[in-house]
């Protein structure tokens, strides 16, 4: 069945991104899959990919309006472990782990670039 596979986010600081990135993703099993010539790094579980990319057009990276990547959890201890992690590195909570609607939990929080991610467990 077809699915989202891979997500990229733009960066002004890679340096500071990769850093975080290393440490968050890192925290779930994820590694680089790619190092990119331009300074940005891929990540990947083997089945999807994350990319900390700058903005091919040459211009400022900027968080989009309305933008948010989710990352699925086995558990609900898992997604609260990772948004602990994401807020311990340096993310801005924007909605700590809680039921949103029955059987369905959520987390939400920016990276240090104001990107809005999202932790959570369905079912």
């Amino acid at each position: 069945m077809p699915g989202i596979s891979y997500a990229t986010i733009g960066s002004n600081d890679l340096e500071k991104a990769k850093a975080f990135y290393d440490e968050l993703l890192g925290s779930i099993g994820w590694g680089t899959a790619m190092d990119l010539p331009t300074g940005g790094r891929i990540y990947g579980d083997g089945a999807s990919m994350f990319g900390v990319l700058s903005p091919y057009d040459g211009g400022a990276a900027s968080a989009g309006n309305g933008t948010m990547i989710g990352f699925s959890f086995d558990s609900v201890e898992a997604l609260a472990r990772f948004h602990a992690r994401a807020l311990a590195l340096g993310a801005t909570n924007e909605g700590d782990p809680g039921e949103r609607m029955p059987g369905a939990c959520f987390g939400y929080f920016r990276d240090p670039d104001g990107n809005k991610l999202c932790a959570y467990r369905i079912g």
